[in-house]
């Protein structure tokens, strides 16, 4: 089974429930576990509320979301224009191994990455400087024994 969606929404809060739900309702659609739905929505969220709030209105007021199912795999990509890291320093290996955890940083904010990082299995985090960032992460899915449309 494979299907993807992509969205471009403007870059103010009531952009992130409307993400969540939307790849919320593909996953019970297609019958992914609901543990496994949980986590991807719960890191889509921390994406998007960055992409949200470190995004650049001067660079352009929209950021994009790509979602696609690919066998057992589902892949997500968040794309913003803001200013890069410049101000915030990314994970130094997003997709370490579980033997080297991440810690938090101590701070209020700051932990979108980290979490991102835990609740999925792999994840790439691109700086452009001046141009934005690219968050991408997937996870291998689980199914539902009545999963319609279980990869074979």
């Amino acid at each position: 089974m494979s299907m993807w969606w992509s969205l471009r929404l403007r870059r103010e809060a009531a952009s992130v429930p409307l993400a969540r739900r939307l790849l919320v309702g593909a996953m019970e659609t297609a019958g992914v576990d609901p543990d496994v739905a949980f986590d991807l929505s719960l890191a889509l969220t921390e994406a998007c509320a960055n992409a949200v709030e470190h995004g650049d209105a001067a660079a352009g007021d929209d950021y994009r979301v790509t979602a696609w199912f690919d066998g057992d795999r589902c892949h997500i990509e968040v794309i913003d224009s803001g200013p890069g890291f410049a101000t915030a320093t990314p994970p130094a290996d997003p997709s370490r191994t579980p033997a080297a955890p991440l810690t938090d940083t101590g701070a209020e904010g700051g932990r979108g990455l980290f979490l991102i990082a835990e609740l999925s299995d792999h994840v790439d985090i691109r700086d452009r400087p001046g141009r934005g960032a690219v968050v991408s992460f997937d996870k291998i899915l689980k199914w539902r024994e009545d999963a319609p449309l279980q990869a074979a």
